[in-house]
């Protein structure tokens, strides 16, 4: 068979009415009964659009006229919000984004588990430019332009974006777009670095450079001289991720640290150390809030025993400790595992363990989990605890807190927590991702 050929797009825009929003961010209207997904569009407008993709079920496109404005929109306070895919939401007024990401929360929990929380916590909410301390951009050559784009992938699209200058990065990065870009035009190798890693600590912000053939001795001279100006800690990855090591500064401690805010004797002076290419939250100032809010749900006592699943590096262990008799902490990597010994080790901690174990398994023959706890915090990836979950009833903890960066699987597992016997006392949004329809939030279970 021959390969279906692409419908061709119509050239002049088109009117629509905005009905309602996408999860992702999108408007969303529906022409001669189809559904049309259109970028830059909210529920309410009148919109001229153009459309970028026609599908057999469903269209796609990007408003370029804004005929009646909703009053939930805003001026995007990036250049180049239309067309890099970092973000979805800068035109909607942060305000109007934390109530659409409670309504994204509430519409989860009731679809999948049937449920409604007893209350709703406020929302946990901080800065929504310069928050994003971790980041992947990517770095490309461009022959026929003769210079390198550096940063995200545009919109619904691999290419990466032409941008300048990212509001919502850092601005020890985001600001200095154009300088990384005349860097990368003046190296040899410019063809070869695929891409550039953003971490940033308390102290100190770090770029990782990943290449992929060995640089030049004048390439290397270049980046560690931009580093040095810039006070920008540097970073190779010559292959997988174990190769990556610190050039610049030559001496001291392959680490970042972060300080959890003051709180009481848990928190404070509380430092944890981590690699660049660690996991840690890409929001310093709304994890500093998240950390003894948890806690503070969680109502950790003196005697409790508390188990942190997909405790990462310490971030949740190591001020629990500080709370409770004893904390087990378990991830499935070594590295974190060594990480947060580390950790323990820095902050003077004794009555905390980790383990390291693959959660999406059953967890046989595993010590930690033939133990009993009082308390039980969660923090699992996209794809959520149903394994975990399963167990609490064994585990025995009165009461659990559920952090999620997707709402669905959290959704689906508090289901089967309530199924289990425990009820949803508890459930509200954290801004972490300001800009972007990511939704993260955080759940309180008490066993009935």
């Amino acid at each position: 068979m021959g390969r279906r050929r692409k419908k061709k797009l119509p050239e002049m825009p088109v009117a629509a009415t905005i009905e309602s929003l996408s999860h992702d961010g999108r408007g969303i209207a529906r022409l001669d009964g189809k559904t049309t997904f259109i970028d830059n569009a909210l529920p309410g407008e009148q919109v001229f659009f153009q459309y970028t993709y026609m599908r057999r079920k469903f269209d796609e496109g990007r408003a370029v006229e804004i005929l009646e404005a909703s009053p939930d929109r805003v001026e995007p306070p990036c250049a180049h919000a239309l067309i890099c895919g970092g973000c979805s939401l800068q035109h909607v007024a942060p305000a109007s984004q934390i109530r659409r990401k409670e309504e994204v929360l509430a519409e989860q929990l009731a679809h999948f588990g049937g449920l409604q929380p007893e209350s709703w916590l406020a929302p946990l909410t901080g800065p929504v430019t310069g928050y994003r301390g971790k980041a992947r951009m990517g770095a490309k050559y461009i022959d026929a332009r003769g210079e390198t784009l550096v940063g995200f992938r545009e919109k619904r699209n691999s290419f990466i974006a032409d941008l300048h200058r990212c509001e919502v990065l850092i601005p020890e990065v985001g600001h200095r777009l154009d300088d990384l870009r005349a860097l990368m035009d003046g190296l040899e190798s410019r063809h070869r670095i695929p891409q550039i890693e953003v971490a940033r600590g308390d102290d100190a912000v770090a770029l990782v450079f990943r290449h992929l053939d060995p640089l030049p001795a004048a390439d290397l001279a270049k980046l560690v001289a931009f580093c040095q100006d810039k006070g920008l800690q540097l970073y190779l990855q010559p292959g997988n991720e174990s190769t990556v090591h610190r050039v610049w500064p030559e001496q001291g401690e392959e680490r970042l640290y972060y300080r959890h805010a003051p709180h009481g004797p848990d928190t404070e002076g509380a430092e944890l150390a981590f690699h660049p290419t660690d996991f840690t939250q890409v929001n310093a100032e709304i994890n500093r809030r998240m950390v003894p809010l948890a806690l503070d749900l969680l109502e950790v006592e003196a005697h409790h025993q508390v188990l942190d699943l997909f405790c990462g590096l310490g971030n949740f262990t190591i001020p629990a400790a500080r709370r409770a008799a004893r904390v087990v902490g378990v991830e499935g990597s070594d590295a974190m595992v060594e990480r947060g010994y580390e950790n323990a080790r820095r902050n003077g901690l004794e009555n905390l363990e980790f383990h390291a174990w693959d959660l999406s398994r059953e967890p046989e023959g595993q010590p930690w989990a033939r133990q009993a706890y009082h308390r039980v915090l969660l923090d699992p990836p996209r794809s959520g605890a149903l394994e975990m979950v399963r167990l609490m009833p064994h585990f025995g903890a009165d009461r659990l807190v559920y952090v999620s960066c997707n709402p669905a699987t959290l959704a689906r597992d508090a289901g089967e927590l309530v199924a289990r016997g425990y009820r949803l006392k508890a459930a509200g949004v954290m801004d972490m991702f300001p800009h972007t329809a990511h939704v993260e939030s955080i759940a309180v279970f008490d066993r009935r």
